[in-house]
């Protein structure tokens, strides 16, 4: 992988999370992101990013929580405040599973809502 696509991932995932600070339940947050099927192989593979990016940052924080001596509730508690938006991005999507092959947008949704945008715009497989 190039910096270039370093850097495009970084943008399409900066780009998530911005949607996800305005509604974590948006069917729209995995809409119109040029290259994600390319860079992520589709929007299972950029929620497992995301997903990686929470464990990475947890890790992180429990080790220094460890370190410290203090509780793993509270490294929880504290990037959970750091990272509201990819916090509330994985609860409202918590039901998801790539391997599942259940999309993220639909999961999200009322099982009465219309799901014709949805698919057309956020599937990318």
């Amino acid at each position: 992988m190039s910096w270039s696509d370093v850097h495009a991932r970084t943008a399409i995932i900066d780009t998530v999370l911005e949607r996800a600070t305005a509604d974590a339940q948006s069917p729209l947050l995995f809409a119109n992101l040029p290259d994600a099927a390319r860079l992520f192989g589709g929007i299972d593979g950029l929620f497992l990013a995301l997903q990686q990016r929470w464990t990475n940052h947890l890790a992180a924080k429990l080790d220094q929580a460890i370190e410290n001596g203090i509780p793993p509730s509270m490294a929880w508690d504290e990037l959970a405040a750091e990272q509201p938006a990819l916090r509330a991005l994985l609860d409202a999507h918590a039901r998801y599973s790539p391997e599942r092959g259940s999309d993220p947008a639909e999961e999200a949704e009322p099982a009465s809502a219309p799901t014709e945008v949805c698919s057309s715009t956020v599937r990318s497989r």
